[in-house]
């Protein structure tokens, strides 16, 4: 990642970690125009729906606060990953921890959650939150997407939440996730794709703010196939979701951005593939 852009991304979910934790405490001031929505420094509210309806109540019910107001994320990876005791996931970009700690609860007894960050107040939220909510196996682990600190072949799944789309070499990523999974391992990623009849403009490709709110990165669905297939894996599906409305309501995420020109549509989609059982 440019320093420009790594400077721009790490400051809007720091912000957006230190609302969260405000939020939680009990500072309603603290939300500001965010509310606890996803506008908080990452993606704007979905339309059709609040950010609350993107996972089940009964899992968000147990978890501390903090991890829920935190989350920045465009759907519900978890779900999406079919997760059983015993396995192990790599949840990429974690921020506060809720896909994380959902994960480990699901892969009990016997598995394990890691959680990669490269943010240090979205890391010190995120163990917080495991400790608030009792999780023992989980861990969070301070780094790169495109460099994952664990060596081959450690996990059964990666997953990650409206955070690939913010890596400038999607390429590494991919290859990382692949390298990271055992032989038959899955990918199971939420994230935001251009729709659409045409591309997203140059002015909006180089603003780091874009970049930083999940708008800039992001890839078609093509290309999301063709860069997968090319990093190894198999098995590739790609099933669009809601559209994502970066100047919906007025949301303060938006301020500042340049508007995305006609027939540019933004949709957040969850992505699945797999790594060969023989490779």
């Amino acid at each position: 990642m440019s320093d420009r852009l790594g400077e721009t991304v790490r400051r809007r979910y720091t912000e957006a970690a230190e609302r969260a934790r405000r939020a939680a405490a009990g500072d309603a001031a603290a939300a500001g125009c965010c509310g606890g929505t996803p506008c908080c420094g990452g993606p704007a509210p979905l339309a059709g729906g609040e950010a609350a309806r993107l996972y089940a109540q009964d899992d968000l019910a147990v978890l501390p606060a903090g991890a829920r107001l935190a989350s920045l994320g465009c759907a519900d990876p978890v779900a999406l990953a079919d997760l059983s005791p015993g396995e192990v996931v790599l949840d990429l970009g974690c921020g506060g921890g809720l896909d994380v700690l959902l994960s480990a609860r699901r892969v009990a007894p016997g598995g394990m959650a890691y959680g990669l960050d490269a943010t240090d107040a979205m890391l010190a939220l995120a163990e917080e939150n495991r400790r608030q909510a009792g999780v023992a196996n989980a861990r969070f682990l301070k780094g790169d997407m495109a460099a994952v600190p664990l060596p081959d072949r450690a996990v059964d799944v990666v997953i990650s939440n409206c955070v690939v789309n913010l890596a400038p070499d999607k390429d590494a990523v991919l290859r990382e996730a692949f390298r990271v999974l055992r032989p038959g391992g899955r990918l199971a990623l939420a994230d935001i794709v251009v729709s659409g009849s045409a591309p997203l403009p140059a002015a909006v490709r180089d603003d780091p703010e874009a970049w930083a709110a999940c708008v800039a990165g992001a890839m078609s669905e093509d290309e999301y196939r063709r860069r997968l297939a090319a990093a190894g894996f198999t098995d590739i599906g790609v099933e669009l979701l809601h559209e994502f409305v970066p100047d919906a309501g007025g949301a303060c995420c938006a301020a500042g951005l340049p508007a995305l020109p006609p027939g540019v549509r933004l949709v957040s989609a969850f992505v699945r593939a797999r790594r060969p059982a023989g490779r």
